[in-house]
């Protein structure tokens, strides 16, 4: 691992403004870096684009470059004031940053790599941690959640619509045939995947009035599979949801069943975040005391 510097203080400070939100400067660092990760996307965008670029290529190549040596003095402050720098070079974020610089050097030698850098636009995801949308992330969190709880379920469906597309291809490779474009069985099962998710693109289609049948029952089984697999998530969801507003419970009237974000309750308007105060507890003898002389 590599050492610490002699002087600590800087790059404490370093770590505050580059890993810290909690700071005006934290603050406005990342802000500044979301910037220019969005300008560089546009401009590699620009690129693209045969028009611009045999006009403005020159100009635009030399931001690129601008952008990747910038990222690559960012990547390396990180590295420097990281508290635990293997850690982070082989974190998600360490290695995005890694590859979102990568490519432009790499570039050098294949030419088509550039367009890799595209990449930089999974950096916005900081965003969250830069606005720090609590909310956001807690949303996020039940619906990974929900996803893992039907996740054996998923399974099960998706492994019965493997089973019907190639089922429906072999189908149609044998009632269309290769004059009608169904030239493999693997191509036919294409054109059932195409047609059970609604999509249609048109390049293959039934002309035998079998074929057009067998179509016809694929599209409506195509509707009924994107129902079940709604109804699957949107079940796993309330779930998650329910256990969610089961496990606020306010501390003033001990009742549950509030949202997920709300921060008073909804039966005696208690906030959820702060027991009640107890009160003092009185002595038998001195109330007895004190009743005595009323």
């Amino acid at each position: 691992m590599i050492a610490d510097t002699d002087d600590p203080r800087p790059r404490a400070r370093l770590r505050t403004i580059i890993f810290g939100t909690d700071t005006p400067a934290g603050r406005g660092f990342d802000i500044v870096l979301l910037v220019l990760i969005v300008t560089s996307v546009t401009n590699l965008m620009l690129v693209s684009v045969a028009a611009i670029e045999s006009r403005f290529g020159a100009l635009l190549d030399g931001l690129e470059w601008f952008f990747t040596l910038a990222f690559s003095i960012e990547y390396a402050a990180r590295i420097y004031a990281a508290r635990r720098r293997w850690a982070y070079i082989f974190s998600f974020y360490g290695l995005v940053d890694l590859i979102s610089i990568l490519p432009l050097y790499i570039g050098l030698l294949l030419p088509e790599a550039q367009y890799l850098v595209a990449v930089r636009t999974l950096r916005m995801m900081r965003i969250f941690r830069v606005l720090k949308l609590v909310r956001y992330a807690n949303d996020a969190g039940v619906m990974t959640r929900a996803l893992r709880h039907a996740q054996r379920k998923m399974q099960i469906f998706l492994g019965m619509l493997a089973l019907m597309v190639t089922v429906l291809g072999a189908l149609m490779y044998v009632v269309e045939g290769p004059a009608h474009g169904f030239t493999s069985i693997p191509r036919s099962i294409y054109w059932a995947i195409v047609t059970i998710t609604t999509v249609g693109y048109g390049d293959i289609s039934p002309s035998t009035p079998l074929g057009q049948a067998i179509a016809g029952i694929a599209i409506l089984s195509g509707y009924a599979i994107l129902a079940v697999t709604g109804g699957i998530i949107t079940a796993e969801l309330t779930s998650e949801i329910s256990a969610q507003r089961q496990n606020t419970i306010c501390p003033h009237c001990e009742r549950s069943g509030h949202e997920i974000d709300a921060e008073y309750c909804k039966f005696c308007g208690g906030d959820l975040s702060h027991a009640p105060e107890e009160e003092p507890a009185v002595d038998e003898h001195q109330a007895h005391a004190r009743d005595k002389l009323d």
